[in-house]
């Protein structure tokens, strides 16, 4: 016989208030389908997935109506929305280890008796990743022209173009009338003048209607959306066409591929547990999928792009313009570039990668999803 819990073992349980479950129960959100044997109202194991849900979403500060609109997708099922939770709270906790790096730098600075100024103070607690990585981008973060020439490709005969997580303005195309939207302040004061306007908004809400451009693009940016399912599906709905650029993880050996997360930096796999994979990305807005090489001598640093020239991870304003090494935190940066450095001068990266010499690109796992 099925266990039935009552409002109140399911509020002790679950750390909320009755008040909070009956609100819920009179908005449609969580109700308590079952009764007791006394009568009373009472929770079914498939209440209590839903109520599950609805809390974890809650805790993770979706408004109700957000949450309705997630647990109701017809789209997805419950290990779905599973791996969705995960995927977001896996964000959360990187997020609060960049918190905790710059609270231990600062930490640092004041024993070895070096004050920190207010900004900083405030800096570790604002849209922390983006901000520390931004002032970097300008000198490494280029248009790298062959990739490009691919993503624009992919946007067919669009005329408008909504670019989505723009950063610094980098592979918006120059022959099409162009909407940018960037979160990050420090992002958007970079970018050039006479660049395309810029919105400060988030891709899980983008503050257009409808079927309003012909083409939604996002480079490189997927990985540091809060929701990327929510974020892809919202493009979808304001662009008839989407082209977005990311990599593909869900090849358990994709991280061998890539000399630096197979042999320096293992805590890359750390970073993508939980994400959504390329495939559940695709699927969310009826994408195909397109390989993307990495010409030898690229000429935007992203987190592979030195393949073939493996000295640049060795400098300080390369590392800076990667958001993975602030994600994996200092202690395993640190380690990485130490290691890399006594390999380069031994030649045993040299002779580990010999293969490597002849190639003009590298396919590394990155992808176009194009719809």
């Amino acid at each position: 016989m099925e266990e039935h819990l009552t409002v109140g073992r399911v509020a002790e349980l679950a750390g909320v208030s009755v008040r909070t479950l009956h609100h819920y129960d009179e908005i449609g959100l969580a109700r308590p389908s079952a009764r007791t044997a006394a009568g009373y109202r009472a929770y079914s194991a498939g209440d209590v997935e839903r109520l599950r849900e609805v809390l974890a979403f809650r805790r993770l500060g979706f408004g109700l109506r957000e949450i309705a609109d997630l647990v109701d997708d017809p789209h997805t099922d419950a290990v779905a929305r599973l791996h969705r939770l995960r995927g977001l709270l896996s964000d959360q906790r990187d997020r609060a280890a960049a918190m905790v790096t710059a609270i231990d730098r600062e930490l640092e600075a004041r024993a070895m008796g070096v004050d920190t100024t207010s900004e900083e103070r405030l800096h570790a607690f604002g849209a922390q990743l983006y901000e520390n990585i931004g002032s970097a981008y300008p000198a490494t973060r280029r248009t790298e022209p062959r990739i490009a020439a691919q993503v624009w490709r992919a946007l067919g005969d669009a005329r408008t173009v909504l670019n989505v997580g723009a950063g610094t303005g980098s592979y918006e195309p120059p022959d099409r009338d162009v909407v940018a939207v960037e979160p990050s302040a420090v992002m958007r004061a970079q970018r050039p003048e006479g660049s395309a306007p810029c919105v400060a908004a988030a891709a899980e809400r983008l503050p257009f209607p409808d079927r309003s451009f012909d083409a939604a693009m996002a480079f490189s940016t997927v990985h540091h959306w809060r929701d990327p399912i929510a974020g892809l599906r919202e493009m979808r709905r304001v662009a008839r066409r989407v082209v977005v650029f990311t990599h593909d993880a869900t090849d358990a050996g994709w991280r061998d591929r890539f000399w630096l997360s197979r042999d320096y930096l293992p805590e890359v796999g750390r970073l993508v547990a939980g994400r959504p994979s390329v495939d559940q990305l695709a699927r969310a807005f009826g994408a195909r999928l397109e390989p993307v090489l990495i010409p030898w001598d690229c000429a935007d640093g992203f987190f592979e792009a030195y393949w073939r020239r493996p000295e640049a991870y060795l400098e300080e304003h390369v590392r800076r313009a990667i958001s993975v090494w602030t994600r994996v935190g200092p202690e395993a940066e640190r380690r990485a570039v130490a290691a890399l450095r006594e390999d380069l001068s031994s030649g045993r990266w040299a002779e580990r990668n010999r293969d490597l010499a002849d190639l003009d690109a590298a396919e590394l796992g990155l992808r176009l999803l194009v719809a």
